[in-house]
This record gives C-alpha cells, structure tokens and sequence, in this order.
C-alpha cells in the first residue's frame, strides 16, 4: 500500500505520453494489493491433518436394562480427529502435537466411572471432552457395543462433531 501511494504521488509529476504505462502500474498495483489483502484476511484452513485411535477398548457400565447395570461390558472407540500437525513435524517434539496417549488416558478415565444408559449419550460426552479438553476442532467417533445384538459382532453410533477443515 506505501509502494502504491508513492507510486500514485510520483505519477503526477509523469508526462502525458506515460498515461497508459501509469494506468497499467495502478491497476497491477491495486490488484497486488487486493490479494495480499485478501490472504491477509482468510486464515489458511485449506489443511487438515487426523491424529487416530482405533479399537480402543474400556470396561463401563453401559445399558439400560436391569443386569446391564449389574456387571461392566467392553465397549471400543475408534476416534479420528482434526489437527494440525505442521508445527509438532517441524519440531519432532511431543510438546506441539495432539497426543493420542494423553487423548486416550483422559477417555479411558471417563469411561471407566460412567455409568450411561445409552451409548449415545456417552458417544456425545466424549465428543465433548475431546473438543473441550484438548481444543479439536473436529471429531469422528465410532463407539462399539460388542455383543449387545446376537447375531453381530458389534453394534453401536458413529458421530462427527464440530467443523470438518477442508
């Protein structure tokens, strides 16, 4: 913006023969400052980066019938979430990344002293702790019931929570 105003004060002292040369540099000027403007402005989301946890399984109260509340089944999450990984791959420390152990120990906490009736509340809850706790953004979880309908090997709700970067 300083080179384009210079530019505008020294185009005045210009002979007329150098109009059409002036007009091009104001426009190139004006539209060189329109982009950076604009990049200024728009924060880069154009990258989106998952950091995973598959099959992780935790003992819980979990059901809604009588002998359901009675005894402590297995259920598995398998979570993907939204990150940045840019700075933590420069840096190759574990200080600037989303750390699945850390993600995993606080979930297996919770779930561990839950005593939900219906895996879509606590699929809720943990999207909630995710989000909250460790600032993602985004979330993908599929929560399995194992054994909860006879006849299948797993049963359960996947959900996505917040906004998906593109």
């Amino acid at each position: 913006r300083e080179l384009y105003q210079k530019h505008i004060e020294d185009s005045s002292r210009l002979k007329p023969e150098s109009f059409y040369f002036t007009g091009i540099w104001r426009f190139l000027l004006a539209f060189s400052a329109a982009k950076i403007a604009a990049c200024q402005s728009t924060p880069d989301i154009s990258l989106m980066d998952i950091v995973f946890i598959h099959d992780l399984q935790i003992e819980t109260v979990i059901g809604i019938y009588d002998w359901e509340r009675k005894i402590r089944q297995t259920i598995s999450l398998d979570i993907e979430m939204a990150t940045d990984i840019s700075k933590a791959a420069k840096s190759d420390s574990i200080d600037d990344t989303l750390s699945y152990k850390t993600v995993a120990k606080r979930l297996i906490e919770f779930v561990q002293q839950s005593e939900f009736e219906l895996v879509e509340a606590l699929a809720e809850k943990i999207c909630s702790i995710v989000m909250d706790e460790f600032s993602v953004p985004w979330i993908k979880l599929t929560l399995h019931k194992p054994g909860a309908v006879r006849g299948s090997r797993s049963v359960g709700v996947i959900i996505e929570r917040g906004v998906r970067p593109s």
